[in-house]
Formats: structure tokens, C-alpha cells, sequence
């Protein structure tokens, strides 16, 4: 039973159901329902209970809501390979909204572009729903143990897991441990019986390709992210075969600035008239057009630049990336339905996985 409240009501004491109830015009059985995500419940009735909520100041008691719903009203936000130190610890107890474990890396990964989208998606997906996030990040064996021991014990009900490494043991240990998981992108075999969110990598990689040809470009070259990444193999797979013969050199970076200007000198020692140039992400791009810059080749006219991501780094570029769209903020909302689903009981029976398209966004650097 949820009996809430810190806010007063102008009587001196906490706002009760009961308050909520006669503001909304409803039963206190109703405003219990909503408050404790019962489903079933009809839209307006909900939008009309927590506008009461809002007007009375009613917190629900959330050690009590618990009890009930034998939840702990947080769920994991998992991150593995953000340029986290491999021997940082992860675990300890729920902070609601906090970095669990290696404190150090949170300023990074919120820093990241692509990780800082998604942590803004996921929180903005659960406020609504009275849900906590719990950031925590597993690079190491020690560290992958404690997610799932924290999971296991109810710290979260359960978890999103961003990983960059296609052979990621975390995510076949959630499944054979039996604790709900979603997985940011298509995970090794072993893998697949987690529920997953991803994009059309290959697609993108063609589109960027395409565009690129469009524009008159025929000697194209290429700066991919680490081997190890699939999302990274994937796009550049979709790049090459898109551009045929019309590919040339094509360098492995670590979809960092400075990893974008080191693969950008090494093809320009190979190819100096190269007219086109695809990053398999906007801030190498943003990496290699400062390089082209130093080396007084104009973009566009000298050579044309694309990115993939669509991240804040395309438009604080100079010139603005023209780049391939992943839509992070609606596929990291896509993951926590498909995780609050499986929580309560309305997810498929086998795991299900969500494809989005990438669309081509042009701007000045074509």
C-alpha cells in the first residue's frame, strides 16, 4: 500500500492517496493503480490522477509501493567499452540516477556524444513512469560479476545494456542468469536470446556511400572505428560495397577527434587526390576535416566529408557534417519499453528485435 507524501496540504500533514483521489475525481483503489504502473488503467484516467499528484505535492512512499509490487523502482544502465579502465569496479549500492562503480568514467561517457544520447533517452523514457536509473559500467570480469550480483540481489529490476564489444560476455551471463535485459545492438549468437535494439548499419554505410558519388566523387577513401565494433563493420561493409572500385584506402580509428586526424594523414600519404572521404562516426569526421583543413584542402570543394551518428560533433563542426542519422534518443526509448514489457509480463515469448532505419542528413561538408 502506497501512502506517500512529504509535501504538505495546507491541513499540516503529508498528501494521502486520499487527497489525490478527491483532486482527480476518482477512486483511491484508481489513483493506487497508476501510482503502482497497474496496467489497464485509461489513458485520460492516468493523465488526470497524475495531474492531482502534480496539484496535491502526493510523493509515493516508494519502500511501501515495493512491497507491493516486489520492485525496486530503478532499473541498470549498463555501459561497457566507453573507455572505462578495465580494472574499474562497478556495483555497490543504488544510487537513483547516479554512476554506480568507476566514478571516473561517468564525466567521460556523458561527455561521449553517442553515450551522453543515450543516457539522455533512457531518462527521459522512464521519468514519466516514476522509474531510476542506475548508471553502472562493467569492463572488466569483476566488474561484469557485480551487475549481475546487483540485479540478482533486486538492486534494479533490470537492465539496458550499451556494449561496443561484439563479443561481450555480459550479455550472455543476464540471460543465463535469468535476469531481464535489453541489449543495445545485435549481440554474438550466443547472445540472441535478449531482447535488442539496433540500427541498419550496412544501410547507412551505402547511404553515405551513394551521396558521396552523387556529388561527382570518385576517389573515395574511408576511416572505420575498431575492428571489434560489429556497428563499425557494418557501416563500413555498407560504404564499400556501395562505392566498388570507386574505394580506395580506408584507415581504423577509435571514433575519437584525434583518432580521425591520424587516419585522415595516413590516406592522404597514401592517396593525396582523394575527392571523398566517409568517418564511421561524426567525430572522426570532425577529425578529419581538421586535417584537411592543415592541409589546404577545401570542404567540400576539395573534398567532400561524411559522418554517421548525427551527434552534436556534426553540427559543432566546421563546415557542419553532412552525416547518416542514427536515431539514438527513439532507440534508447525503444529499449526501455521493451524492458518495462518483459517486467510485466507483456513482452513476446521469444526476443524480440527492433531495427531502425538511418536516414542521410545533408548539410555543409558535401
Amino acid at each position: 500500500m502506497d501512502t506517500g507524501g512529504r509535501r504538505g496540504t495546507g491541513t499540516g500533514t503529508a498528501p494521502t492517496l486520499e487527497d489525490v483521489a478527491r483532486a482527480a475525481g476518482v477512486s483511491r483503489a484508481t489513483v493506487s493503480r497508476v501510482v503502482n504502473a497497474v496496467r489497464n488503467v485509461d489513458p485520460g484516467i492516468q493523465e488526470a490522477v497524475r495531474r492531482a499528484i502534480a496539484e496535491t505535492g502526493y510523493v509515493p512512499n516508494r519502500a511501501a509501493r515495493s512491497l507491493v509490487t516486489r520492485r525496486s523502482g530503478a532499473i541498470a544502465l549498463v555501459v561497457c567499452g566507453a573507455g572505462t579502465d578495465a580494472d574499474g569496479v562497478s556495483g555497490g549500492g543504488r544510487t537513483g540516477g547516479a554512476a554506480v562503480g568507476d566514478q571516473d568514467a561517468a564525466p567521460g561517457v556523458l561527455q561521449d556524444p553517442f553515450f551522453g544520447r543515450v543516457v539522455g533517452g533512457v531518462v527521459r523514457a522512464l521519468r514519466p513512469r516514476g522509474v531510476y536509473p542506475v548508471l553502472m559500467f562493467a569492463d572488466s570480469a569483476r566488474d561484469r560479476a557485480q551487475v549481475v550480483s546487483y540485479l540478482g540481489e533486486g538492486g534494479a529490476d533490470g537492465a539496458l545494456l550499451v556494449t561496443t564489444r561484439g563479443d561481450d560476455p555480459l550479455p550472455g551471463m543476464l540471460a543465463a542468469a535469468g535476469l531481464p535485459a535489453v541489449l543495445f545492438a545485435r549481440p554474438a549468437a550466443a547472445a540472441r536470446v535478449l531482447d535488442r535494439v539496433d540500427l541498419r548499419h550496412r544501410d547507412g554505410g551505402a547511404l553515405a556511400a551513394r551521396h558521396l558519388l552523387e556529388r561527382g566523387r570518385r576517389r573515395l577513401a574511408a576511416i572505420g572505428g575498431p575492428r571489434e565494433v560489429t556497428a563499425s563493420r557494418e557501416r563500413l561493409a555498407g560504404f564499400a560495397e556501395a562505392a566498388g572500385s570507386d574505394l580506395g584506402p580506408v584507415a581504423e580509428a577509435d571514433f575519437t577527434v584525434d583518432g580521425g586526424e591520424r587516419a585522415m594523414r595516413r590516406l592522404l600519404a597514401g592517396r593525396p587526390d582523394l575527392d571523398g572521404v566517409f568517418a564511421a562516426n561524426d567525430l572522426m569526421a570532425q577529425g578529419a576535416c581538421l586535417v584537411l583543413r592543415e592541409h589546404g584542402r577545401r570542404v567540400p570543394q576539395d573534398v567532400a566529408v561524411v559522418g554517421f551518428d548525427d551527434s552534436s560533433a556534426a553540427t559543432a563542426a566546421r563546415p557542419r557534417l553532412t552525416t547518416v542519422r542514427q536515431p539514438v534518443e527513439d532507440m534508447a526509448a525503444e529499449m526501455v519499453r521493451l524492458l518495462l514489457d518483459r517486467l510485466t509480463g507483456d513482452g513476446p515469448p521469444e526476443p524480440a528485435e527492433v531495427l531502425f532505419t538511418p536516414t542521410l542528413v545533408i548539410r555543409d561538408s558535401t
